[in-house]
């Protein structure tokens, strides 16, 4: 299987990495400890998660999907499974307190309580969930340096900037010789294209950043699962998909994917994830699945040669 650089931090990724949002959520336990045993088993290595994960839901706190990962290792003690991943977690999402998001007091105590969750005793790529205009980068980017000295950390990356923010991030760092974001998380997918594809893409690219993309098949919506209304209501995502994507464009995207599914013998949601590993930049697309099947499907976009043409049909299909 081919991997991808993880910019210059000497991690690589293979074509897909696993989305961890829902576990804990939508994933129970035992299905996610079967997800993540697949994934590993089938030669991926990339497992993204957050602090945050999944406060959103009534009851949660955040953590939930470090938690069952942190599990998911302790049971697995002894395989040497902890050598075969590339774990990724984040750190300063917005529903923290603002005040302290990406101050190196809160990063600090964030990493050791994600450590814990996680059960290990480093994080190979750490990324700041999104900016913090509040504190300076120097402050945030030398926090980060301490914890790659003190081994809690091996990589750092960015979710969620701006391409000028990142700039000036990467700027910052060689200036004075802190670690540098090595990877982008950014929003990415056939009907959400423009906040990378417009700045942030040349960037990544001319840097030698790794982007490792989040929403890949549009909340669910690229492998065809939303088509009517009775399709909103049996999921906690309906209500948003319906807002943003049941439009002109998106039945639009919709039908070029069914007509090629058709043609090459695969799913939407395949030839999706298929067209956005063939983007310049993109190292792996984030996708996240809650049932063996919906990974077995998922994996097979890593081995879906799309031609020239293809990929010129879904680019032309998702313009607008």
């Amino acid at each position: 299987m081919q991997m991808k650089p993880l910019g210059r931090s000497g991690l690589s990724t293979a074509p897909i990495a696993l989305g961890g949002n829902v576990f804990g959520w939508t994933a129970d336990e035992p299905t996610s400890f079967a997800l993540l045993d697949a994934f590993v088993e089938a030669g991926f290595n990339l497992i993204d998660t957050a602090d945050v994960y999944s406060r959103w839901v009534p009851g949660h706190q955040g953590g939930e999907s470090e938690t069952v990962i942190g599990r998911w290792l302790a049971a697995r003690k002894g395989s040497g499974m902890r050598e075969r991943i590339v774990l990724a977690t984040k750190v300063g999402h917005p529903t923290d307190d603002p005040g302290r998001r990406l101050q190196p007091a809160w990063i600090r105590q964030a990493v050791d309580d994600s450590l814990r969750r996680l059960q290990t005793d480093r994080i190979d790529l750490y990324q700041a969930h999104m900016d913090d205009p509040d504190t300076p980068l120097e402050d945030t980017l030398g926090t980060f340096a301490d914890l790659i000295r003190a081994g809690k950390v091996r990589a750092i990356g960015a979710s969620n900037y701006s391409a000028a923010r990142l700039q000036q991030a990467l700027d910052t760092s060689a200036r004075l010789g802190l670690p540098r974001y090595e990877t982008l998380q950014p929003l990415y997918n056939l009907l959400d294209r423009s906040a990378y594809e417009a700045e942030l893409q040349a960037l990544c690219v001319r840097e030698g950043l790794g982007v490792i993309n989040f929403f890949g098949l549009a909340r669910g919506f690229l492998t065809g699962k939303y088509r009517g209304e009775a399709d909103v209501a049996q999921s906690p995502r309906g209500a948003g998909v319906k807002t943003a994507y049941f439009n002109d464009r998106g039945w639009r995207v919709l039908a070029a994917l069914d007509e090629m599914a058709a043609r090459l013998k695969a799913t939407p949601a395949q030839l999706a994830l298929a067209w956005q590993m063939r983007q310049p930049g993109i190292a792996a697309p984030i996708a996240s699945a809650t049932s063996l099947a919906q990974w077995a499907e998922l994996r097979a976009a890593a081995e879906l040669a799309l031609s020239d043409a293809d990929l010129s049909t879904l680019s032309a299909a998702s313009q607008g």
